[in-house]
């Protein structure tokens, strides 16, 4: 067996992120930019009112005004600003000829038929105007490559008229739990059977750090319908397995991969739960496959998952290897540790201040109802530890 720390660096070794390509800006949101990119326009593209009022020219000191047009938003002014004049103009519009400043509605009152009178003085230059290019000028850099595109960015996209972009794809992955006790999600369980949890709880957890899932359904112990199912996963940038990678009669898992040209980088770790966890690579000419083999309990599958599954796919979608955060907190009531192997005990924690956190009772790994009271892991070194109340422990959110 390995130590997590060494697992943990041979699957960092092993991912890396996917080939950029070009994408629809609707479908870009989360991703990560392959791209700098520049900006093919000014941003305003002219001088505009910031405010709803009169443009006029601060150097007139005349404080009565002939408003000799109406400007919205969208139009273009005909007429220039001249000494005595003023133009009407709404949040937006482009500043006419000879005005530098806008006086708001409000400091403005109407004194006869298209008059008015400035209440505001003295006028600055450039009140209320955005120049052109104060934002962004053309062929400036607005988005450097490595930026992940929030609705902010997307939003900085659209204004440059980048309609199509050079971002870093969603990994997509192959989900196949196996086992012949397995039935569907809405069949009946027979005796010796059980619904397929990991299936739906995977797909989830793919889903949520930003992969693209696709069931495969469910994989019996048999070898050719394994090779079968697991040759269409191998079409995807992760394939994730649960079950049949431990050591009894019909774990078929590991040799079929095998056969099938998958590497094994290493299989068995210091780790409770998720002891048996398989993890390979296949070299294809144009795509590289991640392979893990996944323990068939659900809470072993849950954490390997979290600790290794979720890393891999940060990194293929370019937003690094980065796992669940991570805290301390203290223990609300008194642990023993037994040590022997790395354990994630689930937990629930609270009090953003003072992090407190209690250990939730849990049977085994087969116990995902306890999970389900959890929002965190407390991390337990291999070593043996007795820690009293209020001991410090580190825990990673989920």
């Amino acid at each position: 067996m390995i130590s997590v720390e060494e697992a943990l660096r041979l699957v960092a070794k092993h991912a890396r992120p996917l080939a950029p390509g070009r994408a629809d800006l609707a479908d870009c949101s989360g991703l990560i930019l392959a791209d700098d990119v520049t900006s093919e326009l000014n941003s305003p593209p002219y001088d505009k009112a910031q405010m709803d009022g009169y443009a006029v020219a601060s150097h007139d000191q005349v404080p009565q005004r002939q408003v000799i047009e109406t400007v919205a938003a969208g139009d273009l002014p005909r007429r220039a600003v001249t000494p005595g004049t003023a133009i009407r103009i709404m949040t937006g519009a482009p500043i006419p000829e000879g005005a530098d400043a806008v006086v708001p509605f409000e400091n403005t009152k109407n004194v006869g038929d298209h008059l008015i009178e400035l209440s505001q003085t003295p006028i600055q230059p450039g009140d209320h105007v955005f120049p052109l290019g104060h934002s962004v000028r053309a062929g400036q850099t607005i988005l450097r490559q490595g930026t992940m595109l929030r609705p902010v960015e997307i939003g900085i996209l659209a204004e440059a008229g980048r309609n199509r972009i050079q971002v870093i794809p969603q990994p997509k992955v192959a989900i196949l739990p196996t086992g012949n006790e397995l039935v569907a999600v809405g069949q009946t369980v027979a005796a010796g059977q059980i619904r397929n949890s990991n299936g739906p709880l995977l797909t989830a957890a793919v889903q949520a750090v930003g992969g693209v899932a696709s069931d495969l359904g469910i994989g019996r112990d048999d070898p050719d319908e394994l090779r079968r199912l697991i040759s269409t996963g191998l079409e995807a940038d992760v394939l994730l397995l649960s079950g049949g990678v431990s050591a009894g009669d019909f774990d078929l898992v590991p040799e079929t991969l095998s056969n099938m040209g998958v590497q094994n980088v290493f299989h068995r770790i210091s780790l409770r739960p998720g002891k048996p966890l398989w993890f390979g690579v296949l070299e294809g000419q144009s795509q590289q496959t991640l392979v893990f083999g996944l323990p068939g309990n659900p809470v072993s599958s849950f954490v390997c998952f979290e600790l290794f599954v979720r890393p891999a796919l940060g990194q293929l979608a370019g937003r690094g290897f980065h796992g669940l955060y991570q805290q301390e907190a203290r223990l609300s009531s008194p642990l023993s540790h037994r040590g022997g192997r790395a354990t994630y005990r689930p937990a629930y924690w609270e009090n953003q201040h003072d992090p407190v956190v209690e250990i939730v009772p849990w049977q085994n790994s087969a116990d995902l109802a306890a999970l389900a009271s959890a929002n965190c892991l407390v991390a337990l070194p291999a070593q043996p530890l007795e820690l009293d109340t209020g001991s410090v422990v580190s825990i990673l959110l989920i």
